[in-house]
């Protein structure tokens, strides 16, 4: 095959250009993401029943509906939530490949089947199903300069003129609303309502009859009178579009012929449709629309697409009103793909000058260089028809197999160079003999290393996503850079090279380094020879190395992932139960003042939300979305996320109004909105809420005494007081009243009634119907409204009710159909994930049975991932010896290559040790790299010491020497190679530092001692396991294997290094 394209080299170089044609049309096309669709899909089913109690809500309606969703395909779990603003959420979470389009459509016709059972209410307000992920991908707002537009007025512009385009943008998926449309509000004052002997009931029923949209017909319409001479639309009535025609609205005649209109007993007004939720930006009134991805959505597309479609809005905009984007995760993924970018390329320029220092031939670099663009590019070819999205994971792969490609390209280069200096033959010949004697050597370095990473890509869950990128991605440049090394670089050899003068490797620079080398290298093999003439010391001391290293590695604390500066932070704060919005309101202020003045030189603004929380929603909460400056203006390690976050609890721990918490979203935003653990303690005995309650106080009392926990808390809302009423209905019916009449009556009074819709600058809006402010504030105010009974006399409300306090829920959990409360927190400082979830199981244990821990989230990914870690190490170290064996027909080749791990493992665990870093998935895809290259260059000299010693007759111990003296220099050159491509990766700052540092530390310590120990002691395997072996030799290789061996152990070793 080889022989082929040297003949034809035009033709390989057609083949390269394709390639690279390829690879960039692909990039052209490829989406560009931070992280592939790690999270698993979600589908959310929204609910709104209006003036119901967290407690009404779940029981009348979300339990109705999760006992629907029973038996849905591949369903990972369910969780609701029942919010005492008479909203409710129930999120559907299915296993990752499930199609969300799919799961979409299944729930759907789940919930279409409960639509019968739920209140009229429920039905009426709509339910939605849409696609869901835990994090907000970005806050849409607006503020105006204008101080006469309050938030109400820029809540209607939000709603009326953006939130349906912002919808429509592809990849978005559920959106909260920070602010409300207008809707016409019917304020009713119950004096005169007692005054004029009318209801709400009457009211509501007026607004019906009266603002109507009626089809009417036609004139003349069809069928029609033979010979008619026109036709013409009938316009009959309309909905009202103007306040003053719902205050005309009559109520009622008199007998003395006097009128009562809607005027007389209430106020109308155009208000918001929802008061629970306002916002301010930097301090300005505003309103704001929060996104979420849809499942399986690009963010980076979808943000430019949202901001697409805004820029063509903001013409029609008010004057002096702004659009502002004061929560945005997008700028992190462009931000982190240019990071890897910077670094793939230092990575290329650091490989050229380490192999132009040890190759000394300037035309040989070039060519081993020429290979790797075309490679790169060739093998975002392949990802793209695989579906796969340009992402950090992926451009680490490619960061990673820099090495790999230019171990390939040497392998060929430098057997060419070796040829032609010895045996003086012309570049064409010397490269067809060449290739005869490699491109065996090309096939067995390819399969040692797919054998480690080929079984990263069949893991499941968020864990196979990301192995499964480094896999796809690494294995598909290997099978690109064996075949550009039998098709593309022979092709350059005959065309390029030249052969070297023969004084050129003694003189000047290049004479230097060889003679100081060599200087090297007698030391290396005496050094050598003392560790094989003491073995039994030495295999000791390899024995401790071993021990060390076990040990050391039950040290390394453990996360799922690296923490990440994602230029955005959450503050969230919660006042005592029934705080006002007002008091709540206040806190929040003081928040935003300190993060814009004491923070300034890192915050770039604050978004505050008053009346909603990841806790849940109530007057008593809020939430800020703070964005900080580009990650170029925050260098300093004080300016870096997590800095400013430790200062900010520090700051608000002295507050008396609240509890406030800083959190700092996980590397993979879209699996949770804070880092740390997340899981539900489920009432499995049915002991009710109050004990539930109770265990849960127990166990977060145990949590906070704990030195390795922080921040935890009950993800939640505390029970508060609640007024429950209590109608006589013996009573009632005595006196005549209708128990329908009573519940409407307090539904409208006191909830907020739906009545129907009406027309405002050409869009539907909704009418409601509630009692005046004054009218509803304490419990005596129930005695100011009153009911008609069946003779027309008003009843008192106190004439058949009453009341007394009560503790109830405002925000009521359930996980997988039960009881459960959403409990949360962090490791503490010096503390890892895994030390604190071993805490969490600690003290549960120490709890009465009945309950059960239910990860959630970023915890069950974690635990899902800590449960195939082993199994990951042991099938990889199993395949590479079986891969080994099968290789080279024998047991003893794999036992001395794999009794190299543990030294490459040695370095790996020292490095993240020393910067104090941690055991994630990224450290665990450089931890299978390391073990790769450590087997790479042990293959080098072991396999080479068998064939000088089976071959040339040479006794066990001078095969040995012989085989490390030769392979040094290999080994060096394509170990420091690689080990400085990746070591940009170690020192990067910015977007994706810390999956950066994860994985260079992990790679460049594991190398630094895979090749500086291992060049001493995989000789001594060599002996010490042919000593065991000596009675079981294999059978001879034929002639031409002999002579490719040297080259082929030089070659692998090269590409070990680099890879």
């Amino acid at each position: 095959m080889s022989k082929y394209f040297i003949e034809r080299p035009i033709f390989a170089w057609v083949i390269a250009i394709v390639v690279m044609l390829g690879g960039v049309l692909a990039i052209s096309s490829m989406s560009v993401n931070q992280y592939p669709s790690i999270a698993p899909p979600a589908i959310e089913v929204s609910i709104t029943y209006p003036g119901a109690s967290a407690d009404t809500l779940q029981k009348t309606s979300v339990q109705v509906i999760e006992q629907k969703l029973n038996g849905i395909d591949h369903l990972r779990y369910l969780e609701s939530n029942s919010n005492g603003d008479g909203s409710a959420s129930i999120i559907v979470t299915f296993d990752q490949g499930t199609d969300p389009d799919i799961a979409q459509v299944q729930v759907q016709n789940k919930v279409s089947l409960a639509e019968s059972q739920l209140p009229n209410e429920v039905v009426q307000q709509g339910i939605s199903v849409t696609k869901y992920q835990l994090n907000f991908m970005m806050v849409v707002g607006l503020y105006s300069d204008n101080p006469a537009l309050s938030n109400g007025d820029l809540g209607d512009i939000l709603v009326s003129r953006m939130q349906d385009p912002i919808a429509r943008t592809p990849g978005v998926g559920t959106f909260l609303v920070m602010g409300s449309e207008y809707a016409m509000r019917v304020w009713l004052d119950p004096a005169k309502l007692y005054k004029y002997s009318l209801v709400p009931s009457d009211v509501s029923a007026a607004i019906k009859a009266q603002n109507v949209q009626v089809s009417s017909g036609r004139l003349g319409g069809l069928p029609t009178i033979p010979n008619g001479k026109f036709s013409s639309t009938i316009i009959g009535k309309t909905r009202f579009e103007k306040t003053q025609q719902f205050e005309n609205i009559l109520l009622k005649v008199n007998l003395d012929g006097s009128q009562v209109r809607l005027k007389d007993v209430a106020n109308v007004e155009l208000g918001p449709e929802d008061y629970s939720i306002t916002s301010t930006y930097n301090g300005k009134p505003s309103a704001g629309i929060a996104l979420r991805l849809s499942s399986g959505a690009n963010v980076l597309d979808t943000a430019n697409g949202i901001r697409k479609t805004l820029d063509g809005i903001k013409s029609s905009l008010p004057s002096g009103v702004h659009i502002i984007y004061p929560y945005d995760t997008s700028p992190v993924v462009s931000a982190s793909i240019h990071e890897v970018v910077k670094t793939l390329v230092e990575a290329i320029i650091l490989v050229f000058f380490v192999m132009l220092i040890f190759l000394q031939n300037l035309r040989a670099t070039i060519i081993t260089t020429m290979v790797v663009p075309v490679v790169l590019l060739g093998t975002f070819c392949v990802l793209y028809i695989c579906g796969y999205s340009i992402n950090t994971l992926t451009m680490f792969g490619m960061v990673l197999a820099i090495g790999l490609l230019v171990d390939d390209a040497i392998v060929v280069v430098g057997n060419v160079a070796r040829v032609m200096h010895e045996e003086g033959l012309a570049p064409k010949e010397a490269t067809i003999k060449s290739m005869e004697q490699v491109q065996g050597a090309l096939f067995g370095i390819a399969m040692v290393l797919s054998a480690v990473l080929l079984p990263m890509a069949f893991f499941s869950g968020s864990t196979g996503i990301i192995y499964r990128q480094f896999s796809i991605t690494i294995v598909t440049a290997m099978a690109l850079s064996v075949l550009m090394a039998l098709i593309f670089t022979p092709a350059l050899c005959v065309t390029i090279l030249k052969p070297a003068k023969h004084d050129a490797k003694t003189t000047g620079f290049a004479g230097w380094f060889n003679r100081n080398f060599e200087k090297g290298t007698l030391r290396y093999t005496s050094s050598v020879t003392g560790i094989l003439s003491k073995r039994t010391f030495f295999m000791l001391v390899y024995l401790g190395i071993v021990v060390v290293t076990c040990f050391l590695f039950t040290r390394v604390p453990t996360t799922f992932l690296p923490d990440e500066d994602q230029r955005v932070m959450l503050l969230q704060v919660t006042l005592p139960s029934n705080a006002a919005p007002a008091r709540t309101q206040k806190v929040l202020d003081e928040m935003r003042q300190y993060m814009l003045t004491s923070e300034k030189e890192t915050v770039e603004s604050v978004y505050v939300a008053n009346g909603f929380s990841f806790a849940g929603r109530g007057p008593n909460t809020g939430m800020a979305f703070v964005m900080l400056k580009d990650w170029e203006e925050r260098q300093d390690p004080s300016m870096k996320l997590n800095a400013i976050a430790e200062r900010a609890m520090k700051h608000f721990a002295g507050m008396k109004d609240g509890i406030a918490l800083a959190l700092v979203p996980p590397a993979v935003m879209e699996l949770g909105n804070s880092t740390g653990f997340d899981f539900f303690l489920q009432d499995l005995s049915g002991k009710g809420h109050d004990e539930l309650v109770k265990t849960m106080n127990k166990f977060l009392a145990m949590a906070h005494k704990d030195p390795r926990l922080t921040m935890v808390r009950h993800n939640g809302m505390e029970d508060e007081p609640q007024f429950k009423l209590d109608i006589d209905d013996e009573r009632a019916r005595s006196l005549g009243v209708s128990i329908s009449d009573i519940n409407d009556t307090l539904s409208a009074a006191w909830g907020s009634s739906y009545i129907n819709q009406f027309m405002y600058n050409d869009r539907v809006k909704r009418v409601y119907i509630q009692g005046n402010a004054a009218s509803r504030v304490t419990p005596e105010d129930l005695n100011r409204w009153y009911v008609r009974n069946n003779t027309g006399t008003m009843v008192p409300f106190s004439a058949f009710g009453s009341g007394e306090w009560i503790y109830g829920t405002p925000r009521a959990e359930r996980f997988n159909g039960i009881a459960a409360v959403n409990i949360m927190g962090s490791p503490a400082s010096g503390y890892s994930s895994g030390e604190a979830t071993k805490a969490v199981m600690e003290i549960f244990n120490k709890l009465e049975p009945g309950y059960r821990i239910m990860w959630h989230g970023l915890s069950y990914e974690e635990q899902l991932s800590g449960s195939q870690t082993t199994s990951l190490y042991t099938i990889s170290v199993i395949i590479v010896f079986l891969c080994l064996a099968a290789l080279y027909e024998s047991w003893s080749v794999p036992f001395s290559v794999l009794l190299v791990v543990p030294l490459g493992v040695l370095g790996t665990i020292l490095g993240v040790l020393i910067r104090n870093m941690q055991n994630d998935v990224f450290f665990q895809v450089g931890l299978l790299t390391t073990v790769g290259l450590a087997a790479k260059n042990a293959i080098l000299i072991v396999e080479f010491a068998k064939d000088i010693h089976e071959k040339e007759g040479k006794d066990i111990v001078s095969a040995a020497i012989d085989a490390a003296k030769l392979r040094l220099r290999p080994i060096i050159m394509t170990s420091i190679a690689f080990i400085l491509g990746v070591f940009p990766l170690t020192i990067s700052n910015g977007a994706g530092a810390g999956s950066q540092h994860s994985i260079g530390t992990a790679v460049v310590g594991g190398m630094l001692t895979a090749t500086f120990l291992a060049i001493f002691f995989v000789p001594l395997f060599y002996v010490f396991v042919m000593r065991i072996f000596s009675r079981g030799k294999n059978k001879p290789s034929d002639p031409g294997d002999e002579k490719h061996l040297p080259v082929k152990a030089v070659n692998r070793e090269g590409e070990v290094g680099h890879e």
